[in-house]
């Protein structure tokens, strides 16, 4: 990638207001932060710091999100939470309601087996979507080009997203700072972080690609502590002291037999590395953009604001798709690039948002690792994709950093 404009798409379905919901800890790139009537008021205090202030949403509303890279950043409307918790009368039941209630209970008892393989598929799609999201673009990027898959991923979606957050009654950001939030978000987060994604893409496997960028959370980790004064205990430094070892373990060997190139900017590895920078960066940016713009307004303005500069360098750097070879694409060409844009974004986070409100967010976060899996296995099965050996364990101990990393927050919400 001669030059490089350094997903992230959430999709918000309409759902009513969901129930009070208990209180979790961060973990991964996601944090949530609920209040807790009686939690004592240092314990308060001590958390506030690192606390996303609260947006400006809908009144019904009482959790919002943003989404970042391949990541959503989730966090309770504290105002909302205090409303759920206002004592209330109970309904009063009519003489028909107990033999209505035991009906219910036998028709859902009836299936219990297929309620529980539902909500299953349903916590586990996001992940699929966005490790299966690798594997097509990097099946469809050599007849399309890098820039315009990446601008594809940000653009449609993040125009979608605005007009559905104008729908529900959303406002616009208003002001200069406002603005320039969003547009530093877009550049770092979107911008950079589908445009490294999608050089990278060319020269490394999705699997590899994959576990690299969800290495991220290490990143995140080191940025918050030393911003926001975030400790994360004995265990989680040494998550990031193997963190680096495995990612060692990840880049070096690719690197060593790079054939012509001689720089780490023919790597395929490195440009995915910067990609999971990009999201890292994204990540912590959530808070300061939430302050001065509705976070539903926001993300789908730094999708348009980071797909725009794509688009361009698309243009510039000749992409086969807008450079007279449109005609070439194939069916599974354009299958490919409606699956990494849609169910690659809009679906995806879509679906994390909906579980999310469910009271979901710790068991989403501990599928994360999914991610990589689905990538790996399913382009090992379409593209033929392998690991070295020294590869498999420097994934193996990524991973195993991830979680030693967040197992503070983990340990802590169980």
């Amino acid at each position: 990638m001669a030059a490089t404009v350094c997903p992230g798409l959430l999709f918000l379905l309409p759902l009513p207001s969901p129930p009070r919901l208990q209180p979790l800890a961060r973990t991964r790139s996601l944090r949530s932060r609920a209040s807790a009537p009686a939690r004592p008021l240092a314990a308060v205090r001590a958390r506030r710091e690192s606390s996303p202030p609260a947006p400006a949403p809908a009144a019904t509303d009482s959790l919002d999100c943003v989404g970042t890279g391949s990541d959503v950043e989730c966090f309770f409307d504290a105002r909302a939470a205090k409303d759920d918790a206002s004592p209330s009368l109970p309904a009063r039941s009519s003489p028909g309601d107990g033999e209505s209630e035991a009906g219910a209970a036998a028709e859902v008892s009836a299936s219990p087996v297929v309620g529980e393989l539902w909500e299953w598929a349903s916590l586990v799609s996001p992940f699929f979507f966005w490790g299966t999201a690798m594997v097509a673009m990097k099946e469809v990027i050599p007849r399309t080009g890098p820039f315009f898959v990446a601008a594809l991923r940000l653009l449609p979606a993040g125009a979608l997203l605005v007009a559905f957050a104008a729908a529900r009654g959303r406002k616009l950001p208003s002001g200069a700072t406002a603005w320039l939030a969003i547009a530093a978000f877009g550049l770092i987060d979107a911008a950079c972080f589908q445009g490294f994604l999608a050089e990278g893409l060319q020269k490394t496997s999705a699997g590899l690609g994959s576990v690299i960028i969800d290495s991220q959370p290490l990143t995140v980790a080191i940025l918050a502590s030393l911003l926001f004064g975030e400790s994360i205990g004995a265990i989680g430094a040494g998550g990031l002291v193997l963190g680096v070892v495995g990612l060692l373990l990840l880049e070096v060997p690719a690197l060593s037999v790079e054939g012509n190139d001689t720089t780490i900017w023919g790597s395929g590895e490195w440009w995915m590395f910067l990609s999971a920078q990009s999201m890292a960066v994204g990540t912590i940016m959530v808070r300061w953009v939430s302050k001065y713009s509705d976070p539903i307004m926001a993300t789908g303005w730094h999708m348009i604001i980071g797909g725009l500069p794509l688009l361009v360098i698309s243009v510039l750097n000749h992409d086969p798709a807008l450079n007279g070879h449109i005609q070439d694409l194939t069916w599974s060409d354009i299958l490919a690039l409606g699956y990494t844009s849609v169910f690659g974004s809009a679906v995806s986070y879509g679906v994390y948002f909906y579980n999310a409100t469910r009271g979901s967010l710790t068991t989403l976060s501990s599928l994360t690792f999914l991610t990589p899996m689905f990538a790996s296995i399913f382009g090992y099965l379409y593209l033929g994709e392998t690991f070295s050996p020294v590869q498999i364990g420097g994934a193996l101990l990524t991973l195993v950093a991830i979680y030693m990393v967040n197992y503070k927050s983990i340990v802590g919400d169980k």
